[in-house]
C-alpha cells in the first residue's frame, strides 16, 4: 500500500488538470485517499468539495472508493472499479465535456469569490493569468512546497 501512497507533507497531490479515464480531479483525489490512509495528508483533505464534486458526478460514494484504495489498487485498477460500480454511467463524450468545464470553473458567487480572491493575493498576487480553480489550486501547490510564484 505504502509504495503507492504519495507523502503529501513533501509533495503537493497531482494536478486536478490530471486526468484518468478522461476525469479531472480523479488523479489528485486518488493520491490524497492513499495518503490519507498512511497518514501522510498533510494540509489535503480527502472528500473535500472538489473530490465530493468528482466523486457526485461520477456517483461514487468516498467510502468504498477509500475501501478500493486501501486493498492496494493501481490507477487502472480503481478506474476499472469506478467504471463498474458508479452510480452515474457516462459517456466518454460526457466526461469530456466535465472535465473540460471543471478545467474553466470559476467562482460563481460573492463568498467563494472573496475566498478565491484571498488565496489569489495571498499565493501569486502579481499573476493576472490565475482565472480558475485549477489555476489556483496549481499555483498554492507549487508555492506550498517552495516554488516562487
Amino acid at each position: 500500500m505504502s509504495s503507492n501512497s504519495p507523502d503529501l507533507t513533501k509533495q503537493a497531490p497531482r494536478s486536478p488538470r490530471v486526468r484518468l479515464g478522461g476525469y479531472a480531479v480523479l488523479p489528485r483525489c486518488l493520491d490524497k485517499g492513499r495518503a490519507t490512509l498512511v497518514n501522510q495528508n498533510g494540509e489535503y483533505h480527502y472528500d473535500c468539495p472538489l473530490d465530493q464534486g468528482f466523486l457526485s458526478y461520477a456517483g461514487v460514494d468516498a467510502e468504498a472508493l477509500k475501501q478500493q484504495l486501501a486493498a492496494g489498487k493501481g490507477d487502472g485498477e480503481i478506474l476499472e472499479w469506478i467504471t463498474a460500480n458508479a452510480k452515474n454511467k457516462r459517456t466518454t463524450p460526457e466526461i469530456i465535456a466535465w472535465s473540460s468545464w471543471q478545467d474553466q470553473r470559476s467562482p460563481d458567487n460573492p463568498d467563494s469569490r472573496a475566498y478565491f480572491n484571498e488565496l489569489h493575493t495571498n499565493v501569486a498576487p502579481k499573476r493576472t493569468d490565475i482565472t480558475s480553480w485549477f489555476d489556483i489550486l496549481d499555483a498554492d501547490d507549487y508555492a506550498s512546497f517552495g516554488g516562487k510564484v
